[in-house]
């Protein structure tokens, strides 16, 4: 039997509308899909394609085993989640080695920070893998915003508020544009930067960039000390221009 294929379909931000041609059509056409999602939840990919997959399509959620209950840095946290993710691999392998075809939906692009990506390294070269890019998060975030992002020769930089907060502090001090993505609880090492940046009063928090209830405000109005999962801070660059 020749092998099937396994394609890491982008989903773009959240709004179905801003999926590509091709992921549109490999999702109404699935026969498998595939998704991840945090235990007891919906999914934010599977909530993306309600409507759009055909009948009698099978379903197989990834339930991821941890998320915030371990400490990223606690060995256990990386052990779990490899775990996890070949297992994951193994059985969309024995999909694809059947001759099948399946869809894994990523948000995003599958390969700008997605979990997609610890599949695609444990699949490739075993089976066929597809990629079909989408439009990113941050890409939706500034859109949102309504400003231009990056001009001329602007730097942009992506941060993860899980880093260390001297090396975050010197990360935001050293660019132009900056998106910070993962910020959660780690808002107030996020507002303690851009504060000692100077960056505070032109930074935005977008909530839920392209979808149904986006919110988009100033951070330095923002009054809760934890952000949304689906939370993205920018900071557009001033950079040259004609």
């Amino acid at each position: 039997m020749s092998k099937g294929i396994i394609y890491g379909v982008g989903l773009g931000p959240g709004d179905p509308d801003l999926m590509s041609v091709k992921a549109d059509r490999l999702v109404r056409l699935a026969r498998h899909v595939a998704f991840f999602r945090k235990k007891g939840r919906p999914g934010q990919a599977r909530q993306i394609v309600e409507g759009m997959l055909a009948d009698g399509v099978s379903e197989y959620p990834m339930e991821y085993p941890v998320t915030t209950e371990i400490p990223f840095e606690d060995p256990r946290y990386n052990e779990q989640l490899s775990t996890f993710y070949g297992g994951c691999a193994e059985r969309l392998l024995d999909l694809a080695q059947s001759g099948e075809e399946v869809v894994v939906l990523c948000e995003g692009d599958p390969l700008f920070y997605g979990s997609f990506m610890h599949l695609h390294s444990r699949l490739s070269g075993t089976v066929p893998v597809e990629i079909v890019p989408a439009i990113t998060g941050m890409s939706g975030a500034w859109t949102a915003v309504g400003q231009p992002f990056t001009w001329g020769d602007d730097v942009l930089t992506v941060l993860m508020a899980t880093l260390p907060e001297d090396e975050f502090n010197r990360r935001v001090a050293d660019t132009d544009a900056l998106v910070v993505m993962k910020i959660g609880r780690n808002l107030a090492k996020v507002r303690r930067a851009l504060e000692a940046a100077g960056k505070l009063q032109d930074a935005w928090l977008v909530e839920y960039a392209m979808m149904p209830n986006q919110t988009v405000q100033r951070l330095a109005e923002f009054q809760l000390e934890i952000a949304p999962y689906f939370s993205i801070v920018l900071i557009p660059g001033q950079g040259r221009r004609p």
